[in-house]
């Protein structure tokens, strides 16, 4: 059966998601966030899903909040069945949440009750998690504490990046979040309270954590870069630059220098525990991401250098 569907999101994420609901069922309405000063002109650029549903001729409404009645009413006088929510950015109040005959279900980027919060996808990476998924739930007031509906899992590899693994994730909602309408709507999908063990929070990106600490251990920092790229991107700094680190390795060995210390020309920085890292891939400010031996043609790491 055909749902009337609100859609509500905002960044690429959301996007494969609401194509995937569009096609098979009828959006009357996408909410997003509003147009936000973007690029070196800092014009107002609207949201990707704002861009999407333009493009599929859809309906848009981005309301700075939803506090206002009036937008509540605007929302509820829909006469939507469902609520599709996937990273929109702004908290459901209960008259929101209560109108939609079916309610509203959220497209959440972790294996709940494991991260929830802001910032899933790179606290799973930056903590060494082997997997991770997505998980469909009912939404309530609480923070991403709702009961869930269907869950689908995803490994964390070696080298997964945050980005890597975000369009991963975001690939699997389109098909994720029509099988759970279709259980929704027939009446066969059972909501599972989440469980209180297992409870963790992921908390938004601080903007000091992108600064390199060469005093952790160097499995630590290759976590924690790839955690970080390609936003907002881990850096460190030498001789007043701040350059991107965007790959390393661990490697194998004990560096007997101070943390941070260029080791030799690969180039190989000492980090803390007596661990060491490999430097593969680097972006100086103004410039394209380059792998290390062409960075250090143009920016040399002697060994001996201290790295900040």
């Amino acid at each position: 059966m055909t749902l009337r569907v609100v859609f509500m999101g905002t960044p690429d994420f959301a996007v494969p998601a609401l194509t995937a609901v569009a096609e098979a069922h009828t959006v009357c309405c996408v909410y997003t966030q509003p147009p936000r000063p973007a690029g070196r002109g800092k014009k107002d650029r609207p949201s990707p899903t704002h861009v999407t549903a333009e493009a599929l001729g859809l309906p848009v409404r981005h309301p700075p909040t939803l506090k206002d009645p009036a937008d509540r009413e605007a929302f509820a006088a829909l006469g939507a069945d469902v609520a599709v929510v996937a990273a929109y950015g702004l908290i459901l109040p209960r008259p929101v949440l209560d109108a939609p005959r079916l309610g509203c279900v959220n497209i959440h980027a972790s294996l709940l009750p494991r991260w929830r919060g802001a910032a899933p996808i790179q606290r799973a990476i930056m903590t060494g998690d082997a997997e991770t998924g997505l998980t469909i739930m009912q939404m309530e007031a609480g923070l991403d504490t709702g009961p869930m509906l269907l869950t689908a899992r995803t490994p964390i590899g070696p080298d997964t990046t945050a980005g890597a693994l975000h369009d991963t994730l975001a690939g699997m909602g389109g098909p994720l979040i029509l099988e759970a309408l279709a259980g929704l709507e027939a009446g066969t999908l059972t909501a599972t309270p989440q469980p209180d063990e297992g409870v963790t929070y992921a908390a938004k990106i601080d903007k000091a954590e992108s600064r390199l600490d060469w005093s952790r251990p160097a499995e630590d920092l290759g976590r924690h870069i790839r955690g970080l790229t390609p936003f907002p991107g881990a850096f460190f700094e030498h001789d007043g630059e701040r350059i991107k680190l965007l790959a390393a390795t661990p490697v194998e060995g004990r560096a007997e220098a101070a943390p941070g210390t260029v080791l030799d020309e690969a180039p190989t920085v000492a980090c803390g525990d007596g661990t060491a890292l490999r430097l593969n891939r680097l972006q100086r400010a103004g410039k394209g991401p380059v792998e290390a031996d062409a960075f250090l043609r143009g920016r040399p790491l002697p060994p001996g250098t201290v790295l900040g």
